[in-house]
């Protein structure tokens, strides 16, 4: 029996383990076997935008359309196949299910990996449909794996909103919200790398100590502190998506606000607001395969991911530091996991593993 994690796509709380029969395997199909897998707030962003015109769910629809399933970033194993040039027993990194196994339709095959070219992730982002041979990755380092799971994705997203603003007019300081999230923490560690801007960031005050102690901001304050944000030729860089902390920052900067990016939903039962603030820039969401896309075509082939793998692999060794895997086994285990994120109950400081 092939099992799946579903999620009520009306309630995040309410999910399920679903269970199918395990069919033969089609030709021109591979089956793969999920390792493991990490679990963030990302992973929260992914559900609260699974709809249009994100379109997360899309990438593994549930057999009933009420249901979703969220994608998570690990490791798994091709346990059986039906396509030439994939062997049992490789090992990619990519974008899963929730689920012990789960069948593609790979396409592209290249030295270093494939794509599933099954019909409805067509006209999905090409950056999630692919899969990395970790016997290919030269990014790989068996000692960082966890940070791999936990990272990789949200590093590169980081990377890229640090890459935009630099790109654009000249910005001295970048307010962060949700702080202590690991992309908000990416995010900083890439300014921080790669510039002078001075960063903000704003955190809950049980997570405030925390923060500080990264080391990767100028300044933290609380959300009940965020009239005490200031700076000249400021951007914000929002990942709770509260549209009050968004009106309130706008109106405590005023012209010196020059940007507004839109990110994520760490706080996912905040009320999304279509208007947009009384003040200051229209916020853009900020999308990060659109960017990366373009990005690329204006730099030599292959060169946009040297410059992230360059830095991504600086990163994990400092992220240890500041977030430690915890394992969670079991399908029981997984759903509590799957929870507790959702509440926000995780500890900044703990990155969760998931196997079954």
């Amino acid at each position: 029996m092939a099992l799946q994690h579903w999620i009520n796509k009306a309630n995040l709380r309410d999910t399920q383990w679903h269970t199918e029969a395990e069919t033969a395997l089609p030709d021109g199909q591979v089956r793969l076997k999920v390792e493991a897998f990490a679990l963030t707030a990302n992973n929260v962003t992914y559900a609260a935008f699974g709809g249009p015109p994100m379109h997360y769910w899309a990438f593994y629809p549930a057999a009933d359309s009420a249901q979703g399933r969220v994608p998570v970033w690990g490791f798994a194993t091709v346990v059986h196949s039906h396509v030439e040039g994939i062997e049992v027993g490789e090992r990619v990194y990519g974008y899963l299910p929730i689920a012990d196994t789960f069948d593609i339709v790979p396409g592209k095959i290249t030295p270093d990996g494939f794509s599933d070219t099954v019909e409805h992730r067509a006209a999905l982002s090409g950056i999630y449909n692919r899969y990395v041979r970790t016997s290919a990755d030269p990014s790989y380092n068996a000692e960082t794996e966890a940070q791999q799971m936990l990272f990789r994705p949200l590093y590169t997203t980081g990377w890229m909103i640090c890459d935009t603003i630099l790109q654009g007019e000249p910005i001295e300081t970048v307010v962060i919200s949700s702080a202590s999230s690991k992309t908000a923490l990416a995010t900083a560690h890439s300014i921080k790398a790669r510039s002078e801007m001075k960063t903000i960031g704003l955190t809950s005050v049980g997570n405030k100590d925390f923060t500080v102690k990264t080391g990767l901001y100028d300044t933290v304050l609380t959300y009940d502190e965020a009239d005490q944000v200031s700076g000249a030729k400021a951007a914000y860089v929002n990942f709770v998506g509260r549209p009050a902390l968004t009106e309130a920052l706008h109106k405590t900067l005023g012209d010196d606000l020059k940007r507004s990016l839109v990110i994520g939903v760490t706080d996912w039962e905040a009320e999304r607001s279509m208007e947009p603030p009384s003040t200051g820039p229209t916020p853009e969401f900020f999308f990060v395969p659109d960017y990366a896309s373009a990005r690329a075509k204006a730099l030599a082939p292959g060169e946009l991911d040297q410059m992230v793998g360059r830095d991504l692999a600086a990163f994990y060794p400092a992220s240890k530091a500041f977030v430690a895997p915890e394992n969670v086994e079991g399908a029981e285990a997984i759903a509590e996991a799957w929870a507790a994120t959702l509440e926000g109950k995780v500890p900044p400081s703990q990155g969760l593993i998931c196997r079954f």
